[in-house]
């Protein structure tokens, strides 16, 4: 941008960048003066949301004229549709900088406030909040006059909220309260932010600090700050109650207005306060004789001491008191491993004051884990920072070899450095996943090979090998972002359309072949030239250099890679190189394409410039979901195969294989290269036709008549037999419920069924009771022993108990300590096997069986029993609940449906079956069912009534958030059973 002349206004020099923009210094040549020109980002110009925010921006601040805000000039357009404003350009540095030299003197920081409180009081005049004042963004001028700028989150009464869901808008740490919480805020946030600014400009320090956000902000919401005079002799009395009032958490002790405000700094100004009474006794005490200094020093060490010990205390009773009960609150909130890090960062603030507590060590292992890190050659600098969190600061780990190193659990961007070397960038969990183990959770160590700089292909990235079903890939290099329009026109412009060495292969369309000089009369732009079918005249779109060609058959990005000495990736490579063998992927609680989405584009208005959004995949490619779908070398039936999905697609598309005819010019098809070290040595399987599967479309299949439905209904009826009945162990656990471990005879063979009972302690009997079918994890347990300790009873069902209600944990036929060879064996038999049928059958009678012992307890009401399945639960859920007609209400979380297998057990052979009322919780990225395809047909084609079933969908994978779950589900037993006998 340097040099370039925008409307009237040439470019000199940035001056700065942020989230909502990137500033520079400029000149109007018409006026003769100079001007500060703010850009909203290219890669979020096409973005309607941001535009209006970026638009009442200028509007909010031209409405404000007054010398304690910054002047608007104009806002205005380039010719590539990129927005900016026009603003004064002030000689000065900001209030931060002059921070950073040391605390301010009273006066100079009563000045400054009473400047910004002179400019917030026009502000709010006219309706306008800041909402984002802080030292960076209020100017001090060479006259000595404050300027407060960028009114970037302003707010004016009476405009729609422009805050994006979800996010809380604001600095942190000059956040109000109320803000921090993301709640509609009024023009007292600024009043909260400037008394923050104040403190900072006499303290040297902000009021509420931490290493990391999470802490920050508990502060803010809990904690009181240190007083000014702790920090600083000679502060007025008067000022820190000022202070105090700017910073009450409750806003109707807050200052009411910035009128308020100037009333009581001014006569500070005016040097009209009485010292501090602290500073008259030192005063009076320095005075006294001299015979008096040594008793005094004596007083003063003891004072010293006294209050250093009395501090630590404090602090240790801060940590003990408040910290943990915190942490311990978001551990026990673990919403399937995606929340730990806030509770991590708390645990370290409380390890600095008590780092030998017992209970901070349990809660450590709880939201940690210890990881090794290496890489190839050792001495790299490792950073990580949190995936959702792309802006914030990177946290430093040391260099490699790190052994042992306590990270928090969850999925972290990661960034390796070393002198010499590319660097790398990566996106991995920090943990992996053991079904066999209670938590199943176990450490992901991060291993990376790195290269010379300048010894890999240009603009690619390195990815480790891994074993497929073909065999074992070796690592390959694969473009860190896909081919850009200016890319190909480098291969347009060398006469790329007409040298026939870069087309190798058949031309294929409608099964025939057709000549190279037919098929390539195929491939021209909008204005005949060869050319993708995106272009005109020979040429991409003007400002769309840096967009990911588009338009292109398969056979033009085999062209391409050609002319480039590149190939088009396998299906396998692509899928290696966005992290299908690592953890990030294959587990679904890890969030799959829900974390990617967000970062990625899926926003339905076009291409964007490659790499412009922060979704970084496993080994540092971008863009690998969404922006154009991306074509691979593999045939498929219909053509050729395509990953990834594009700016048009639903977000799952990114976990999907599909094909596309190989002659398609679609404006969603473009393509990314690899580079393969040693081809010869790449197993051919890994080059085959992909069979791509049909998609089976359950609305067309009818369901069985109803007199072969009740044939195989009867398969789950079983003679009432004596239960046998008996309660193998009872204890009471502290956190609020009783369990029993009672057991019954099975209605098959010589076998008995193990269930545990939770009963509440915060509820009268006779006690609702919700049954529970658990999570594929449970086949792969090898005992029941611990059950509180395995991680689906805390996570999915202890607030069942703690609702009032009785939880039931069955131990069904082949789960925990009833998993044998004989159920080994049937559930790896085909899929319409009898073996397989019988099994399921049994599971069923188990569930039934577990009502029959409900029956005979006085102290459970069994007209109130509920179903609650999660997963495999979820899948199971369809043909329980119909066959089972005593449940009086059902919850599925993370259930869909299936036609396959035989029709004894086939879920579509009851779903229409199905009356009791259902509640769906699902995720709308789910990685392991298709929403469209068996998430929604499950909905629709239950039985019940439609007033009595309900689909709720979350921005999640497989599993949806914890707290909504919760609610939701409580909500759904309130209504259909009936509110808990308290």
């Amino acid at each position: 941008m340097i040099g370039k002349i925008i409307s009237h206004y040439k470019i000199i020099e940035e001056l700065g960048r942020g989230g909502m923009g990137v500033v520079y210094k400029a000149r109007d040549v018409k006026l003769d003066r100079l001007v500060a020109l703010k850009f909203l980002p290219p890669q979020i110009s096409g973005d309607e949301e941001e535009k209006k925010r970026f638009i009442h921006e200028a509007k909010a601040a031209s409405a404000l004229d007054h010398p304690n805000i910054c002047s608007v000039y104009e806002i205005g357009e380039t010719t590539e549709g990129q927005l900016f404003i026009a603003m004064g350009c002030y000689e000065g540095k900001t209030l931060k900088e002059r921070i950073k030299a040391g605390p301010l003197s009273v006066h100079d920081a009563v000045e400054i406030a009473v400047q910004i409180a002179e400019g917030l009081k026009k502000a709010h005049g006219k309706g306008i909040i800041h909402r984002d004042l802080k030292p960076a963004n209020i100017m001090l001028t060479d006259e000595g006059t404050a300027k407060i700028v960028d009114f970037g989150l302003a707010k004016q009464k009476g405009q729609t909220k422009l805050t994006k869901t979800g996010t809380t808008l604001g600095t942190v740490a000059y956040m109000s309260p109320e803000q921090a919480m993301g709640k509609e805020v009024d023009h007292r946030t600024d009043i909260w932010s400037l008394g923050v600014v104040l403190y900072e400009m006499l303290a040297g320090k902000t009021p509420f600090r931490s290493e990391y956000e999470q802490a920050v902000v508990y502060a803010i919401l809990n904690e009181e700050p240190e007083p000014l005079t702790k920090a600083r002799s000679g502060i007025p009395d008067q000022l820190q109650r000022i202070v105090n009032k700017t910073l009450a958490k409750d806003l109707n002790n807050r200052c009411q207005t910035a009128i308020d405000l100037l009333q009581d700094l001014k006569p500070l100004q005016a040097g009209a306060a009485a010292p501090a009474a602290s500073t008259s006794r030192l005063r009076s005490i320095l005075l006294r004789p001299r015979v008096l200094v040594p008793a005094i020093l004596a007083v003063c060490t003891l004072t010293a001491a006294s209050f250093i010990y009395f501090k630590h205390q404090a602090k240790v009773r801060w940590a003990r008191e408040k910290l943990l009960p915190e942490i311990a609150r978001i551990v026990e909130e673990n919403d399937a491993w995606r929340n730990l890090e806030p509770a991590f960062r708390l645990a370290e603030q409380a390890e600095k004051v008590i780092p030998d507590d017992p209970r901070l060590a349990e809660l450590f292992s709880k939201c940690s884990l210890n990881i090794n890190i290496r890489t190839d050659p050792a001495g790299a600098r490792v950073f990580m920072k949190e995936y959702t969190a792309p802006e914030s600061e990177w946290t430093d780990l040391g260099v490699t070899p790190i052994e042992k190193v306590r990270v928090p659990i969850g999925i972290f961007r990661w960034k390796l450095e070393k002198e010499g070397y590319e660097t790398v960038l990566a996106a991995a969990t920090t943990w992996s996943g053991d079904s066999k183990k209670p938590d199943i959770i176990i450490p992901s160590d991060l291993i990376r090979t790195l290269d010379k700089t300048a010894s890999i292909p240009a603009g690619m990235v390195r990815v480790a090998g891994a074993e497929t079903p073909a065999g074992k890939l070796d690592d390959f290099f694969i473009d860190r972002c896909e081919v850009t329009n200016r890319q190909f026109k480098e291969f347009v412009n060398a006469g790329g359309y007409e040298d026939r060495r870069f087309w190798k292969e058949k031309f294929i369309s409608d099964e025939k072949e057709v000549p190279w000089e037919e098929a390539l009369k195929a491939f021209v732009d909008q204005t005949g030239q060869p050319g993708p079918a995106t272009w005109q005249a020979r040429d991409y779109p003007e400002g769309h250099g840096d967009h990911p060609v588009s338009g292109v058959s398969w056979y033009e990005a085999a062209a391409y890679t050609e002319y480039a000495g590149k190939s088009l990736p396998t299906g396998q490579h692509w899928g290696i190189a966005r992290g299908e063998g690592t953890p990030l992927i294959q587990l679904p609680q890890l969030g799959g394409y829900a974390v990617f989405a967000p970062f990625s584009n899926f926003r339905g208005k076009g291409t964007l410039a490659v790499g412009s959004l922060p979704g970084v995949t496993s080994y540092g490619a971008y863009d690998m979901a969404g922006n154009v779908r991306e074509w691979c070398s593999n045939e498929t039936p219909q053509g050729r195969l395509i990953r990834g999905g594009a700016w048009d697609d639903n977000p799952y598309m990114f976990t999907k294989l599909s094909q596309a005819p190989a002659m398609e010019r679609s404006p969603r098809n473009g393509f990314r290269c690899a580079v393969y070290q040693q081809p010869e040595k790449i197993p051919g399987g890994v080059f085959q036709t992909i069979g791509i599967p049909a998609v089976q479309n359950l609305y067309k299949m009818k369901p069985v008549p109803d007199q072969v439905y009740q044939i195989y209904k009867e398969l789950y009826a079983y003679d009432k037999t004596d239960l046998q009945s008996r309660v193998e162990t009872r204890k009471e656990n502290p956190n609020g419920w009783i369990l029993e471990k009672v057991s019954f005879a099975a209605a098959y063979g010589d076998e008995r069924v193990p269930v545990y009972l939770f009963l509440p302690v915060n509820s009268e009997p006779p006690y609702q009771a919700v049954i529970y079918f658990p999570g594929g994890a449970s086949a792969m347990q090898p005992s029941s022993a611990d059950i509180e300790n395995f991680y689906e009873f805390p996570m999915f069902l202890s607030f069942i108990v703690k609702s009032g209600r009785a939880a039931v944990y069955p131990v069904y036929k082949g789960t925990f300590e009833r998993i044998t060879p004989a159920v080994l064996s049937a559930r790896t038999s085909a899929a319409d096997s009898r073996q397989r049928m019988e099994l399921v059958i049994q599971r069923v009678k188990d569930f039934r069986r577990c009502i029959d012992y409900l029956e005979t307890r006085p102290d459970i009401d069994a007209g109130k029993i509920a179903y609650e399945g999660m997963s495999w639960g979820g899948n199971m859920g369809p043909l329980i609940t119909a066959v089972e007609e005593r449940l009086k209400a059902s919850v599925l979380m993370g259930g869909s449906i299936q036609g396959t297998g035989r029709p004894e057990i086939n879920r579509m052979t009851f779903v229409h079956r199905v009356k009791v009322p259902t509640l769906m919780l699902n995720g709308r990225y789910d990685t392991l069912q298709s929403f469209q395809e068996t998430i929604k047909p499950l909905f629709d084609l239950l039985g019940t009534p439609a007033q009595h079933k309900k689909l709720l969908v979350y921005d999640t994978d497989h599993i949806p958030p914890r707290n909504e779950y919760i609610k939701e589900t409580l909500a759904w037993l309130d209504k259909y059973l009936g509110p808990v006998k308290r």
